[in-house]
């Protein structure tokens, strides 16, 4: 399905990302797995896409620094190894939230950074190249159901993933007439090794399957399937859409507690 395509995921090294550039990999994509640093983790990622016989390297960098120096950087290397990359998927981000009562200005500004200004610039970066050379790129946004559903513990983080939404749509009215396809996935509560608590507290993770329709909190992986068929041929006329990936808890208001309830 991406077979003549290349892509660069960052934060690739696990996570939602890491399930991305494996799915991409297993679609046929040449891949660059991103981290701040190369380490048995990534190794892992890259072993696991060349397995698919594509060509899989890793790029390091730490998307968190000024912004421009870090962008500037990732896009030489990016560009260096892959010409003519086509595929962006702009998944690094942190959660990193004090109450909203203590929230400091450097944390408040290192989640604005990662998670909104580095995913504007690079984008903006492969946009300018694409457009010079008449390479029509397709991006991808990973924003979460936090951009829509909002939480007291997590309002720096929401309001960022609320500028990714705005940001699928704006830069898509900005991109698309110069033929470059942008789209955002927002996964909802997913296993990664930041919600490392569903299993470690075994209420909380009944509490959040009861709030799920479908009843399921599942492994990344389920973010795969939908950013291959986003970045592909299929999407052609899809532009400018938020895709939730979150069992259609975003749907639902709210469950009624059961009369069992602990």
């Amino acid at each position: 399905m991406l077979a003549a395509h290349s892509a660069l995921v960052t934060g690739s090294t696990k996570g939602v990302g890491r399930s991305i550039v494996e799915a991409l990999a297993a679609a046929g994509a040449d891949v660059l797995v991103h981290g701040r640093q190369r380490n048995p983790e990534a190794e892992q990622v890259l072993s696991n896409c060349r397995r698919h016989g594509v060509r899989a390297e890793f790029v390091e960098g730490d998307l968190a620094g000024p912004t421009t120096t870090a962008v500037d950087a990732l896009f030489q290397a990016a560009t260096g190894i892959y010409p003519r990359l086509d595929l962006l998927v702009n998944n690094a981000g942190t959660y990193i939230d004090r109450p909203f009562l203590e929230m400091d200005f450097a944390t408040y500004e290192h989640t604005m950074r990662l998670n909104v200004a580095a995913p504007y610039f690079l984008t903006q970066r492969f946009a300018r190249r694409w457009v010079d050379e008449g390479i029509r790129g397709r991006v991808l946004l990973i924003g979460s159901i936090n951009g829509r559903l909002a939480e007291p513990t997590h309002t720096c983080y929401d309001s960022s993933k609320g500028a990714i939404e705005m940001m699928v749509k704006s830069l898509c009215v900005a991109l698309a007439p110069q033929g470059i396809r942008v789209n955002g996935l927002a996964p909802g509560l997913v296993r990664t090794p930041l919600t490392a608590i569903i299993d470690r507290d075994k209420r909380f993770a009944r509490w959040m399957e009861l709030h799920t329709p479908n009843g399921v909190v599942p492994h990344a992986d389920v973010c795969g399937g939908s950013a291959v068929f986003l970045l592909s041929d299929q999407a052609e006329h899809v532009q400018g859409q938020m895709l939730l990936v979150d069992g259609g808890m975003s749907a639902w208001q709210q469950p009624d507690m059961p009369p069992e309830w602990p």
